[in-house]
């Protein structure tokens, strides 16, 4: 890689890593140590191939998704398991709707499948069309529908304090962490 290209490639990291983090995290089901590694994986495929690629954020993006996918298509996934509980940041008493539906958004996403998740997290935090997560997830419109309707059901299931909190921090604006994933009723 050329100086220019190093240059062009240190300010998509230093610019757009933020948000991609936001988006590995959520995809590895809220655990940051997970979320960078996919980053960071996604980065280097990205350095590799800097010079050809035309819309770099699309670029990792897609990267990072597949990654997600194949981690989940694995025959022998990773036995891991992340226990440590984000701290509490602050006690601002108008944000502590928001915060509480947060982790428990968070730790109700961790007990999803890793296919669940990266569904939700592909049509709701990334507001893809469904077309759009069928091409990425390889599969069709209808599988990425069902999938989509079997993991609102099950993320219900698991965390049926969601409707309830949904309401209190709906009242709230909304805050620049990690964005929840909006459940339907």
């Amino acid at each position: 890689m050329d100086a220019e290209a190093q240059e062009s490639f240190r300010e998509f990291v230093a610019n757009r890593s933020s948000a991609l983090l936001k988006t590995a995290v959520l995809l590895s089901g809220g655990d940051r140590h997970a979320g960078e590694d996919l980053l960071q994986n996604a980065l280097i495929k990205a350095a590799g191939r800097w010079h050809r690629i035309d819309e770099p954020e699309a670029y990792v993006r897609q990267v990072l998704y597949r990654q997600q996918v194949s981690r989940w298509r694995l025959k022998w996934p990773r036995r891991e398991l992340s226990v440590a509980e984000p701290p509490e940041t602050g006690t601002d008493p108008d944000a502590s709707g928001a915060a509480e539906l947060r982790l428990v958004m968070r730790g109700a996403l961790a007990r999803l499948t890793a296919r669940q998740r990266t569904v939700l997290v592909l049509r709701y935090f990334e507001d893809l069309p469904e077309g759009e997560v069928a091409r990425i997830l390889g599969c069709s419109v209808g599988t990425v529908r069902s999938a989509t309707h079997r993991s609102l059901a099950r993320l219900r299931a698991l965390a049926p304090e969601l409707a309830a909190l949904g309401t209190a921090a709906a009242e709230q604006p909304p805050s620049r962490d990690y964005s929840p994933v909006e459940v339907r009723q």
